[in-house]
C-alpha cells in the first residue's frame, strides 16, 4: 500500500515537471510575432506575411510600439486602427486600463493589454483583452482630438416595422406568388407590425356588414 502510494506521488511530480518544462519551452510572443522586415518572415515558423499587409507593416505600427514610448505604457488613451478609420464613421477605440509588458523583448514592445472597447458608436460595459496587438495598423489619438470620439451620440436605431413570416405560412405565400407571377421576381413577403386603420362610423358599418352576412350552408343530418 505504502509503494503504490509512493509511486503515485513520483508520477504527479513527473506529470507537473514535464508541465513545467513545456511551459517554459513555449516561445515568448516577443519570439513568436518576431518579424524580419527584409523577407517579411516570421523566424520562428518561417511563414510571410500575405502581400496586401506589407504596406501597412512598414508604415504603420504594433500597439507596444506605440505604448513602449508612452508614460505609463498609454494607461488611460485611446487608441484605434486604421481599418476602422477607413471603414467605418462611427468612433471606434480601445481604451486602455491595464497593461502587461514582456520585459524580456527587445524594445519592449510586446505584451498584452486591457481596455474598454467602443466600437462603431457603442460603448462596452466590460474590461477585456485587447486581440490583434500584434497587427501593424494601431493609431494614437492625440488628446485634442480625445473628445471627438468620446462625445459621439449614436443615432437611434429605426423600430422595427416588418418582420418575416413564419416559415410555413412564408412558403405557402411564395407559392401563391409564384403561380401568379410566373417568372417575375418575388419580393419577400413581410408581415407588418403596425396597421393604421382609420377609425370613422363608415369603418365600424362596414364591420357590421361583414360580420353578418355569414353564409351558414344547410346541414344535413
Amino acid at each position: 500500500m505504502v509503494k503504490k502510494k509512493r509511486l503515485r506521488v513520483i508520477a504527479e511530480m513527473a506529470r507537473k515537471i514535464r508541465a513545467y518544462r513545456e511551459l517554459k519551452s513555449r516561445p515568448r510572443e516577443s519570439q513568436k510575432y518576431a518579424l524580419d522586415y527584409e523577407t517579411m518572415k516570421r523566424p520562428h515558423t518561417g511563414k510571410m506575411l500575405p502581400v496586401l499587409a506589407w504596406q501597412d507593416v512598414r508604415r504603420e505600427s504594433r500597439l507596444f510600439s506605440l505604448l513602449a514610448g508612452m508614460r505609463m505604457f498609454g494607461v488611460g488613451r485611446l487608441f484605434t486602427r486604421k481599418s476602422w478609420l477607413e471603414d467605418h464613421t462611427e468612433p471606434s477605440y480601445w481604451q486602455i486600463t491595464k497593461v502587461k509588458v514582456d520585459y524580456t523583448a527587445e524594445n519592449m514592445d510586446h505584451g498584452k493589454a486591457w481596455g474598454i472597447l467602443t466600437y462603431k458608436g457603442k460603448q462596452e460595459s466590460e474590461v477585456k483583452e485587447m486581440d490583434k496587438v500584434m497587427y501593424h495598423d494601431w493609431r494614437l489619438i492625440p488628446k485634442h482630438i480625445e473628445h471627438q470620439f468620446k462625445d459621439f451620440e449614436p443615432i437611434p436605431e429605426p423600430p422595427v416595422t416588418y418582420v418575416p413570416y413564419p416559415p410555413l405560412l412564408r412558403a405557402m405565400i411564395l407559392a401563391q406568388l409564384r403561380k401568379a407571377g410566373g417568372s417575375a421576381v418575388i419580393k419577400e413577403p413581410t408581415l407588418p407590425l403596425k396597421r393604421d386603420v382609420l377609425l370613422n362610423k363608415d369603418y365600424f358599418r362596414r364591420q357590421e356588414e361583414e360580420g353578418t352576412s355569414v353564409n351558414l350552408g344547410t346541414c344535413t343530418l
